[in-house]
């Protein structure tokens, strides 16, 4: 399923643009942008320039937000996250030891210690 995220920047950007009463083209003229890529926007292109974007959207006097999810989704990625964490952070005594030969001896050339 495709993130509605677009449709909802596009419905924003339009409906701005329009209580100000602005053409495409002015709009695009007083953000240093190209009329095509307002279109763009306003189409809900998925894929957008960054800078380009927040400097239109300053224009017109919106601003991107970033706030945490509530989702079961997020909630399952940060559950994910955290089991990970706990795997990554156990003591080295809690990992069964390794079959393989310790790093400084080759087999065949081993010396013989007293």
């Amino acid at each position: 399923m495709a993130s509605p995220f677009p449709a909802q920047l596009a419905a924003a950007v339009r409906t701005r643009r329009a209580d100000l009463r602005l053409s495409q083209q002015d709009l695009a003229d007083m953000a240093g942008v190209s009329e095509r890529f307002v279109r763009f926007v306003e189409q809900g292109k998925p894929s957008l320039r960054l800078d380009t974007l927040q400097a239109l959207l300053e224009t017109l006097g919106l601003e991107l937000q970033l706030a945490t999810r509530t989702s079961a989704a997020a909630r399952a990625l940060v559950t994910q996250a955290l089991v990970t964490q706990a795997l990554v952070t156990q003591p080295p005594s809690a990992f069964p030891p390794s079959s393989a030969p310790p790093e400084d001896d080759e087999p065949g050339e081993r010396e013989d210690r007293p």
